[in-house]
């Protein structure tokens, strides 16, 4: 399809050319043509969106997530993140089925297009029902699958295999919007030699891992004690970093930590509000930018958030490193912008493919409606959109050149049939389950 947005205010991300006021964007198939105030010749158009009252931006990458975890969202609150973990989130997984991650994903996906996020990195387990999901609603994603068996399954296994089948029954699937890493969840959950394999394997296929790493003061002094050294040192040991990493979190890294995540150009995944609500601390951002970390930006699952909505994410990231360094000048408005855009894109692999605004690139993009009270006037486009704009302004989500999201309406997905699947499996989780939500 060939689509011409006209007469848009266009927050491209890209440095060179930041912001064009009263622009066009021209949308040929899956690639963006033309970012401009005017359009060099006349091209055919199929489908013309009036862009008045609009913004429009890159979609937003959402660089860690665990999508099913919707059905567990509310569930368990108040607790620090080892009690959550083990005492809560990890017994009630062992009830879930494909159908009910399958339903859980649905319902992430629906919630992410509806508040701006195009794009997603997940990792879960079962994942061929999250990859149904992706193919379905036309979302781009990146799938993280596990080697290694999870900790729910009992008996700790890597089963390459498995792994490799999964990989080869997606890699054609969903027109090219699905790509995949290798999952470790983190260093302290397995045995070191199950790590090793499952980083050799990422390594033997050429694909990136992702991790949860330091994301609290007890993975600091736990690791040692049980491995002897520290979680980034495991990592390195093991093999983690010889392959492209993203890192979720890092909250309690140290200078020198840091240090070796630049050396080895790990991305991280900064994930506020759950850390927050976790409290598990705030991750050294500034300090992590100042050694050219790629530094990016996530929800987390909606049971440690609890919604997905990468706008409250910049925001809160926005307004809390500035209250805890007391320096106002730091994460401005259009670094935090990249951070869910450019940034997100080159810790998938996809920089030069998604992330921002500019011809040859994919067409993954969102509209906001800047006619409303909270949004107006407008000083300063950016920082509207990081300090005012809510995940409930997105009117148009474009994804791959197809419109998934149009006056607010999906135009692909069947929400009120969702909603429903979403409800029956959050029955079925917790309605045996002791400590059940329900109510």
């Amino acid at each position: 399809m060939r689509i011409l947005i006209e007469n848009v205010d266009i927050i491209t991300a890209d440095l060179e050319n930041p912001i064009i006021e009263n622009g066009m964007i021209y949308i040929e198939d899956d690639r963006i043509r033309f970012v401009c105030q005017e359009m060099p010749y006349q091209l055919p158009v199929d489908k013309l969106i009036d862009g008045r009252g609009k913004v429009a931006m890159p979609g937003l990458i959402n660089t860690h997530s665990h999508s099913p975890m919707t059905l567990m969202r509310g569930f368990a609150g108040d607790k620090v993140l080892e009690d959550w973990l083990f005492n809560s989130i990890i017994p009630t997984e062992k009830r879930l089925t494909p159908e009910l991650i399958y339903w859980g994903s649905m319902l992430a996906i629906c919630e992410m297009i509806k508040s701006g996020t195009t794009c997603f990195a997940d990792m879960y387990f079962m994942m061929d029902s999250i990859a149904q999901a992706v193919s379905e609603t036309g979302i781009r994603a990146n799938i993280a699958i596990g080697p290694i068996s999870h900790p729910s399954a009992g008996e700790e296994i890597v089963d390459e295999a498995e792994t490799l089948a999964f990989l080869n029954r997606w890699k054609k699937e969903a027109n090219g919007r699905m790509t995949n890493f290798i999952e470790i969840h983190s260093v302290y959950l397995y045995k070191e030699e199950n790590i090793r394999k499952a980083a050799a394997f990422a390594k033997q296929h050429g694909l990136g891992i992702h991790m949860h790493l330091l994301e609290t003061a007890y993975e600091k002094t736990q690791t040692v004690a049980v491995y002897g050294v520290d979680s980034v040192a495991l990592a390195e040991r093991c093999g983690m970093f010889d392959v492209p990493n993203l890192a979720a979190h890092c909250v309690h890294v140290s200078e020198a930590q840091m240090d070796v995540l630049a050396r080895y150009g790990v991305s991280v995944a900064h994930n506020i509000t759950s850390n927050l609500k976790l409290a598990s601390g705030i991750a050294p951002i500034k300090e992590m930018q100042k050694r050219g970390i790629n530094v990016t930006i996530g929800t987390d699952g909606a049971a440690s958030n609890n919604n997905l909505n990468m706008f409250e994410e910049m925001h809160i990231a926005a307004l809390v490193h500035k209250g805890v360094s007391g320096d106002a000048t730091i994460l401005n408005c259009r670094d935090v912008i990249r951070m869910a855009t450019v940034n997100g894109a080159k810790a998938l692999g996809l920089e030069g493919v998604t992330g921002c605004l500019k011809p040859g690139l994919k067409a993954d993009l969102i509209l906001l409606d800047m006619n409303k009270p909270h949004l107006q006037p407008v000083n300063d486009l950016e920082a509207n959109i990081v300090y005012s704009a809510q995940g409930s302004d997105v009117d148009t989500v474009i994804v791959d050149g197809e419109i998934l999201l149009e006056n607010g309406k999906f135009t692909m997905i069947d929400e009120k049939r969702v909603m429903e699947g979403a409800a029956m499996a959050h029955t079925r989780l917790f309605d045996e389950s002791e400590g059940s939500c329900i109510g």
